[in-house]
């Protein structure tokens, strides 16, 4: 097959991992919104408004703002794991570094492997075999701005390989490249002390093109507004409480052109397709901590277009400077592809 079918083939492909973005091809670098951490993956990957961890990076960079210390945290996760596909796998890892007055700083990576591809000509006939994946590297800064409120910010480089080069009439590499901007608010509030309340406005930036600029797709830009609550918070026991809305914010018309971002987080609210609340996804998810050394989650995560629909339970251990954390996602009626997904994840804190 030529260059577009290998394309195709891949994303269509890759159009599984998650949601109603990657079922209806509405935007590119769709691994941008792979949730990382195995602990947030056991509580319905709602997660925008605790963000106390090296994982704040992706979840919202403002939670920088709260954390004093040094962190280093990895996760790997075997992806779809129903395809029985051993080289399509997620791995995310971050480092977050607090500086005494400035704020706090951090770095992270994320790598999604494709598997092997093999490479034919239009003819049919094989030339070879290819690598493709996703990689995206991120920094971040976040800050108190007042004593119950913080700010903070991620700068990405993103990289796209789909394929290596085109075959025929086709030209070009099935490479791309772009960058993305993340910005985010954690608040919480004098008058109700247990609430925290987070946003983030994630993957703001320029379109991506393979082959004609003139097809590019937009990032996934994405807007998370999220409540987290303290139930109970005594000496040995501690349970919160955390809800997540998220929506899209990419508009993309039928001639097949879409909006740029600057434009889009208006018009996914004021465009008549876009308005309906079926395109805003929700996920709840509770953590209790026994004497901050083990841990138990559960979570539900909804959303209608894509029909994600699934629940979600986890746990943690701490130990000194280490912890381990394991998150789930339960098979469901709907039969996702992200059925029996695990994640793991290791931290340090130093």
């Amino acid at each position: 097959m030529n260059r577009i079918k290998i394309l195709v083939a891949v994303v269509v492909f890759f159009a599984l991992l998650s949601g109603n973005v990657f079922a209806q091809g509405e935007a590119a670098a769709e691994f941008l919104l792979i949730s990382p951490g195995a602990r947030a993956g056991g509580m319905g990957e709602a997660n925008v408004a605790i963000a106390n961890d090296a994982t704040t990076v992706f979840w919202n960079p403002a939670g920088l703002g709260f954390i004093e210390e040094r962190e280093f945290s990895i996760m790997h996760s075997n992806w779809l794991p129903q395809f029985n596909l051993s080289d399509l796998y997620y791995d995310f890892a971050s480092y977050v570094h607090n500086v005494e007055d400035i704020g706090t700083f951090g770095i992270s990576a994320t790598y999604l492997s494709l598997g092997e591809q093999i490479r034919t000509d239009e003819h049919g006939n094989e030339l070879g075999t290819f690598s493709a994946y996703n990689v995206a590297i991120g920094a971040s800064y976040g800050t108190k701005i007042r004593e119950n409120l913080g700010l903070g910010l991620t700068m990405k480089y993103i990289h796209l390989k789909l394929a290596d080069y085109g075959t025929g009439a086709e030209k070009g590499k099935g490479t791309a490249a772009s960058v993305g901007v993340d910005i985010g608010v954690l608040y919480r509030p004098d008058f109700l002390s247990r609430l925290t309340i987070g946003a983030n406005l994630s993957n703001m930036g320029p379109k991506v093109a393979f082959i004609d600029a003139a097809q590019a797709d937009p990032l996934p830009t994405n807007l998370k507004l999220g409540f987290a609550y303290q139930l109970l918070e005594g000496r040995y026991n501690r349970l919160v409480a955390t809800v997540d809305f998220n929506k899209l914010l990419v508009v993309k018309h039928e001639d097949g052109t879409s909006d740029s971002f600057y434009k889009a987080i208006f018009t996914a609210f004021t465009d008549k397709h876009q308005r309906s609340l079926k395109r805003i996804g929700s996920a709840v998810g509770f953590e209790y901590w026994y004497s901050n050394l083990i841990a138990l989650r559960f979570g539900h995560f909804y959303e209608d277009i894509g029909k994600r629909r699934f629940w979600t339970f986890g746990a943690g251990i701490r130990y000194s400077i280490y912890g381990f954390d394991f998150g789930y996602i339960a098979a469901n009626k709907e039969g996702s592809p992200l059925a029996d997904t695990m994640r793991f994840s290791l931290s340090f804190k130093f």
